[in-house]
């Protein structure tokens, strides 16, 4: 049976998650750190075997503290290097682990490895444990953690891992620099990829529970969001960040562009352009000096509008399609043209409202990065086929479809569902308030914003559903029931910049 995996960017999301849904850091820790004792305890007897654990400053190794507690109650003799000063310890977790050490003088040692050259000579360990780098690491390791690892790795001691042998890429398998080479590693919750490619590095491979229930992967949470977060370097310029095209808006419809339009600049894009109508256009310019327009011909979308949007279209890195668009014969024949042409550039899509409406009438499996944005109603739409009410059939459904037109469907819904045919998350954000006109408009911006910067679309609809929904709980808290969708603009960065600010909105309603 082939191993369960679960990538660095995913487990990263799933330490936050797990903590929004209630189960802490501290819990986590404690669990891993156990789970390395044990196996420890498993393989040697405490009167044969003195245990030396080189800790990190970080959560891993927080894991090693906590392992190098339970070895002690169980008889160990146990040495505790710690890779720094113990003053730099960041890590809430870490740090209270560290503290419950300090105090423990006849069964432990304890030293601090600042500098290179305060390295002992000598280990005088049985047994070895690897807690100083975890995963994520894509750079060389620096200065000590570099020498403790060429040390681990001269001395004859069984060498246990935790997570991932240090100096090594835990997706790839690539050693960057020099890497701990274990007889043992104890990775937590699934394995890594990179420990599946680099056996030599890895050992044995024990991979153990630490009370993260598999379900919680389904679900959206501020750790979703904070792995989409793009830092920005001093030397960035402008279209770096992203360039969307929104084609909507027509004779009757202005507002649902503009907000979509607003919610993707409050996202984080450098640049939006709005296709629309000319008079449409013009109504568009005067709500906002920050929106730019491109004024087309006629009362609403036709082909005759394609040589402006295609030329606009080369200089965008995602568009977004249908906010107050229309349905007229020659909407729907444009809105194919630009497809095909997004196809062609293999330019990200977003599909919503009278765009999905559209695509429903000539779909088909799509070559570009695509996601589709239904509510039920659309969905039925799109699908020819009423939803089912049970949860888990309408994520069987949605799943079908997802595969079907080889694009993520994010189902807007007391539940959100979000799938790309193969995985699966539910985003529990969002209210009842959320039902006023516009709130879709906001959630395309906000998702076609993350796709315009090179955000994976799957990722992207579930961070945007996130934003979205948390955006609609916090003007909940504020006003009530009685919103309006641009209400839910001015909380878009906020969400952003402390996405877990959220988690107390949740415990109380």
């Amino acid at each position: 049976m082939a191993e369960k995996i679960i990538t660095t960017r995913e487990m990263r999301a799933l330490d936050v998650n797990a903590e929004y849904f209630g189960i802490s850091r501290l819990q986590l820790m404690e669990n891993a750190g156990r789970s390395v004792a044990m196996e420890i305890a498993s393989r040697f007897k405490p009167q044969e075997a003195r245990v030396a654990i080189f800790c990190g400053l970080g959560g891993n190794g927080g894991d090693g503290l906590v392992a190098a507690r339970h070895l002690i109650c169980l008889g160990f003799r146990v040495d505790v290097i710690l890779a720094g000063k113990s003053s730099d310890i960041v890590n809430e977790e870490t740090r209270r682990n560290w503290e419950a050490l300090k105090s423990l003088r006849r069964s432990l040692t304890l030293y601090e490895i600042y500098d290179s050259s305060i390295i002992p000579e000598s280990i005088k360990a049985e047994v070895i444990v690897d807690a100083l780098l975890g995963i994520g690491l894509k750079a060389p390791p620096r200065p000590p953690i570099a020498q403790l690892i060429r040390k681990i790795n001269e001395t004859d001691a069984y060498k246990v891992s935790v997570d991932v042998p240090s100096g090594l890429d835990s997706d790839t398998g690539a050693v960057l620099g020099e890497a701990v080479r274990a007889n043992l590693t104890v990775t937590f919750h699934k394995a890594k990829p990179g420990l599946l490619k680099a056996r030599e590095y890895v050992g044995e491979l024990i991979v153990k529970p630490i009370g993260i229930p598999e379900e919680v992967e389904c679900f959206a949470g501020p750790g979703d969001v904070m792995i989409v977060i793009r830092p920005r370097p001093p030397e960035a310029h402008k279209g770096d960040f992203g360039r969307l095209l929104i084609v909507g808006g027509s004779e009757t419809f202005s507002g649902a562009p503009t907000l979509t339009a607003l919610a993707a600049l409050r996202t984080g894009i450098d640049l939006v352009y709005i296709a629309a109508p000319r008079e449409t256009a013009y109504a568009i310019s005067s709500i906002s000096p920050d929106l730019i327009t491109l004024k087309l011909e006629g009362d609403h979308l036709s082909m005759r509008n394609m040589p402006i949007i295609r030329s606009y279209m080369e200089r965008a890195t995602a568009v977004a399609i249908g906010p107050g668009l229309g349905l007229h014969r020659e909407t729907v024949e444009a809105v194919g043209e630009i497809i095909r042409l997004a196809e062609e550039r293999k330019l990200p899509i977003l599909l919503d409202a009278d765009g999905l409406k559209a695509f429903s009438g000539f779909k088909r499996r799509l070559e570009s990065p695509a996601v589709l944005t239904p509510h039920p109603g659309e969905y039925a739409i799109l699908t020819g086929e009423k939803l089912p009410d049970s949860l888990d059939e309408r994520v069987e459904h949605v799943k079908r479809t997802a595969e079907k037109l080889n694009a993520i469907i994010l189902l807007k819904s007391n539940i959100d569902i979000i799938s790309d045919g193969l995985r699966i998350k539910l985003n529990f954000t969002g209210n009842p308030g959320m039902t006023v006109g516009g709130t879709g408009d906001v959630l395309s911006g906000i998702v076609a914003a993350l796709l315009s910067q090179g955000i994976d679309p799957f990722e992207a609809a579930v961070a945007g559903a996130f934003i979205n929904g948390a955006a609609g709980d916090f003007v909940r808290a504020e006003k009530g029931y009685h919103m309006v969708a641009t209400d839910l603009i001015e909380w878009i960065p906020k969400v952003m910049d402390n996405p877990m600010s959220h988690a107390k909105l949740r415990r109380e309603f």
